[in-house]
């Protein structure tokens, strides 16, 4: 619930400001986002405290599941910046990305070496980045963090935002300059403060599982399109491989029911064969396939990042990418001001900063999916041609790389750094 401060000057708030521990940044939500966000203004002078939901203990928390992430270049360097990827955390750079579609004919090849490159970025499992992140969170010196707390309520004003937190001891009035949204993609500050999601279905479920090959991928990774859906294929290190593969809604029941070697057989009717044999699936999890954008990603005093402002299909795996750079920004402009940190002027100047960025990487990949997934036989023929000269303009190509890699919009500082 929103309020208006000068409705009532001289009323107490319903949170008891005397009662209240006040911060100057408050994020809500610890998952990659928020962790990373929290990491990125330590010593930045501010006082910052991350809101959990749950305890924060490895391998068990919610958002460090089953996937394996790839991480942009850009997102690499950032986070090696921040300390977050260290020696415990086991990352392997993607030097060579392959492009196809089932049925056309030309594909796109990226070689990282050819482009003077060292790589495009690297691979790392959600729950190994989760691990790093909080080990770097434990290094953090003015932090406060507050696990296992869910926000339960927030009021606005024109000084501060009042929070109630749900905490094993009952519950708890915190006070912040700024609230970060950062609670996912059914983000309850999103919902409280009344900010609208545009949605969309697109009626696909993506099954995550590593899987091993007959030969290591040595840093090749693999974007297969079919008339179903999207295949990525992801090196990991040695013989395993992370597997996303997208299939039409209504079939996930049967796909998730299917026996180790049924299942390889239809990765490879949907893959083919160009990375060998496949055997050992691991554990599988499947996620329903949605867009949903936030019509804006800023209210009074708040500020929405990742999941929370945005949550894009799979594709060309920018999802992570994309509320990475949110964050990234976010710190930077906190930490360049001396100033109120929720005030309207910065808020403002991130919804700038962020804009074609977002809006660009938000298309890129419903564009795509849309594009993929269309069997019209002369859209097949100009998406074939487009294929063929993609792969032959170098100038194009190096492009194309390097949006991928997350050097796109008004890019965080942090993100140059190597």
């Amino acid at each position: 619930m929103c309020s208006d401060r000068n409705d009532a000057p001289d009323r107490p708030s319903r949170y008891h400001r005397r009662m209240a521990d006040r911060y100057d940044v408050l994020i809500a939500g610890g998952g990659l986002v928020g962790a990373s966000l929290a990491i990125a203004l330590d010593g930045a002078g501010l006082r910052v405290a991350l809101a959990e939901a749950v305890a924060p203990r490895a391998d068990l928390m919610p958002s460090y599941d089953e996937r394996n992430l790839a991480l942009a270049a850009a997102s690499v360097n950032a986070l090696a910046a921040l300390g977050v990827l260290d020696a415990a955390a086991p990352t392997q750079p993607i030097t060579h990305i392959h492009v196809s579609r089932r049925g056309d004919f030309g594909s796109v090849r990226l070689d990282a070496n050819e482009m003077g490159l060292a790589r495009f970025g690297a691979t790392i499992p959600a729950r190994e980045l989760g691990n790093a992140l909080l080990r770097r969170l434990d290094r953090c010196t003015a932090l406060a963090r507050l696990a296992p707390a869910e926000v339960v309520a927030i009021e606005t004003d024109d000084e501060r935002v009042a929070l109630r937190l749900r905490t094993p001891d009952g519950e708890r009035d915190v006070e912040a300059k700024l609230l970060v949204g950062a609670d996912g993609t059914e983000s309850f500050v999103r919902r409280t403060l009344g900010i609208g999601v545009e949605r969309h279905d697109y009626g696909q479920s993506a099954f995550v599982t590593t899987l091993t090959l007959g030969k290591p991928l040595d840093g090749n990774a693999y974007e297969r399109f079919t008339d179903a859906g999207p295949v990525a294929l992801l090196p990991l290190g040695g013989t395993r491989a992370g597997l996303v593969l997208s299939v039409p809604a209504a079939q996930a029941p049967q796909v998730a029911a299917l026996d180790d070697a049924a299942f390889i057989a239809f990765v490879h009717e949907r893959f083919g064969w160009r990375a060998g044999r496949f055997s050992r699936p691991g554990r599988r999890k499947a996620f329903a396939l949605a867009r949903s954008l936030a019509t804006r990603t800023t209210a009074q005093r708040t500020v929405l990042v990742g999941n929370a402002a945005q949550t894009v299909h799979p594709i060309g795996a920018q999802g992570f990418n994309l509320g990475l750079r949110d964050a990234l920004t976010l710190a930077e402009l906190l930490r360049a001001s001396n100033e109120d940190p929720g005030r309207e002027a910065l808020l403002a100047r991130h919804v700038e900063r962020r804009a074609a960025d977002r809006d660009a990487t938000a298309r890129f990949s419903d564009d795509l999916v849309r594009l993929m997934t269309n069997d019209f036989a002369p859209l097949r023929l100009a998406r074939s041609l487009g294929f063929h000269a993609l792969d032959r303009i170098a100038p194009l190509k190096r492009r194309f790389a390097l949006r991928g890699m997350g050097f796109r919009g008004d890019t965080p500082l942090l993100a140059l750094m190597r």
